[in-house]
């Protein structure tokens, strides 16, 4: 029995690590993205602990965090991703004082690195045309594949939602799909005419077959009739990728900030681009308006007679 008792108090951290990961699974209401990013991040900070042989909850501290913060550095971790991280060990101390009783060190802990002006990486409007007008065999997974592209970059969705949209969220009569986002918000985008025609010669030719005689709700599916995952998507893109001749290094989510800033460049406004992406917060869709400004620097470049002369 005291072996036991023993082994529980060395284990204890990792306890409550666990059981606060329960609680952010039933209680929380966080994305299913937001929740594994923070899992990852717990568990970070659990092995961290057991490296180095940290076991009773009442010895982490301030300097438990500061070491743990020079551990995360060390590893190269971007700002947005140490800053994640540490608003997850912030919400695990904020657990342990107001559920366990432990002593409050919020106060005196680090304040979360600054997150530096990152410009999103987008796609030239001649590379997402050479990407979405590749030239198509007829196949079902073809006609599907090249859809599901068409579609992401039409409508500026993260490829949560486009693996999620359900049949019933598509309407190829008006031209467009009710996308749920984070939170489970929902919004109505305008996927325009090339995407509806690519997506409604899928659904009457491609789908079908991909279905064969299983059932499923899900507007992609595999060849196993299967909803789509986010990894096969990814296999998809860059496949396409090469095909179209790209030697970029893509992720799904450049032809989202593509469609922004090809929207913005055509002149968009912002509002409206805040809306489809299906922001909360509009200073999030002013990160776009780095195109604004480009535009009018080359405005002033070409227009301005002085410009050249001031090294502009």
């Amino acid at each position: 029995m005291a072996v036991n008792m023993q082994a529980d108090a060395r284990n204890e951290i990792n306890h409550l690590l666990d059981h606060y990961i329960m609680i952010l699974k039933a209680e929380r209401g966080l994305a299913s993205n937001t929740l594994e990013g923070y899992q990852r991040d717990l568990r970070k900070f659990k092995q961290y602990c057991t490296k180095q042989n940290i076991q009773d909850p009442k010895a982490l501290n301030t300097q438990t965090i500061q070491d743990f913060l020079e551990f995360l550095r060390q590893q190269a971790l971007s700002s947005t991703s140490t800053a994640r991280c540490m608003a997850a060990i912030r919400g695990f101390f904020r657990f342990l004082n107001t559920e366990k009783g432990l002593p409050d060190v919020l106060a005196q802990m680090p304040r979360s690195p600054k997150q530096w002006l990152k410009l999103p990486k987008t796609l030239s409007e001649v590379e997402v045309t050479n990407l979405l007008e590749l030239p198509e065999s007829g196949g079902p997974e073809e006609l599907r594949d090249g859809a599901m592209v068409e579609l992401l970059y039409a409508t500026g969705l993260r490829v949560s939602e486009l693996i999620n949209v359900d049949m019933a969220q598509v309407n190829l009569e008006v031209g467009y799909i009710l996308a749920t986002g984070k939170r489970d918000k929902q919004r109505i985008v305008p996927m325009g005419e090339t995407a509806r025609k690519k997506i409604e010669r899928y659904c009457q030719e491609a789908r079908p077959v991909l279905l064969k005689q299983n059932n499923s709700s899900a507007l992609f599916i595999t060849r196993r009739g299967k909803p789509m995952t986010r990894q096969s998507f990814w296999i998809i893109l860059r496949r396409r990728v090469l095909r179209a001749g790209i030697n970029k290094r893509i992720f799904p989510h450049m032809l989202r900030h593509s469609f922004a800033t090809h929207l913005l460049d055509h002149g968009a406004d912002l509002r409206a681009v805040q809306m489809m992406l299906g922001h909360a917060d509009i200073s999030t869709t002013q990160i776009y308006t780095h195109v604004e400004q480009r535009r009018l620097k080359e405005a002033y470049a070409a227009y301005f007679p002085r410009a050249k002369r001031q090294g502009f």
